[in-house]
């Protein structure tokens, strides 16, 4: 199957639709949500992540890169800022959400059932920043760089 790299959405449909590809299967943990990278091109990078009810991202961006992300099990909470406050939007599964360089977002697993989705970055994540709202401001609490926070 041909898939268009410049199309985060398309990836991650691709991936997520077709588990038996992964390395390895989704895994849960009841501590912190799991994850682990699927694949890597040039281009873009592919990771897989999995939330138990209650679990959830800091509000945070993708260190310049653009992406997109789809629901494949479960359903999502993604909560961005509009005019000072928290919009949420549920995303069930086989729904996903692309995105732009500049995208502040936090994920949340809100539901009952755990769910899985899988998520693209372009290019690869090198690092984040992680949000407070404060005031209705966003305010940076950390700078999280890859390789040593993840």
């Amino acid at each position: 199957m041909t898939i268009n790299s410049t199309d985060p959405l398309a990836i991650a449909r691709r991936y997520a639709s077709d588990p038996a590809s992964w390395p390895e299967p989704a895994r849960f943990d009841p501590v912190e949500r799991w994850y682990s990278r699927l694949a890597g091109t040039d281009e873009y990078e592919v990771w897989l992540l999995t939330w138990l009810p209650g679990q959830s991202t800091d509000l945070h961006d993708h260190g310049g890169s653009s992406g997109g992300f789809v629901v494949s099990a479960g359903a999502l909470t993604e909560e961005i800022v509009v005019g000072g406050e928290l919009r949420p939007t549920v995303l069930r599964a086989g729904t996903g959400r692309q995105f732009g360089p500049q995208h502040v977002h936090r994920v949340s697993n809100r539901g009952d059932e755990p769910a899985v989705s899988v998520h693209v970055y372009l290019p690869a994540l090198r690092r984040m920043t992680r949000y407070e709202l404060d005031g209705g401001k966003l305010r940076v609490a950390e700078v999280a760089e890859a390789g040593v926070a993840w």
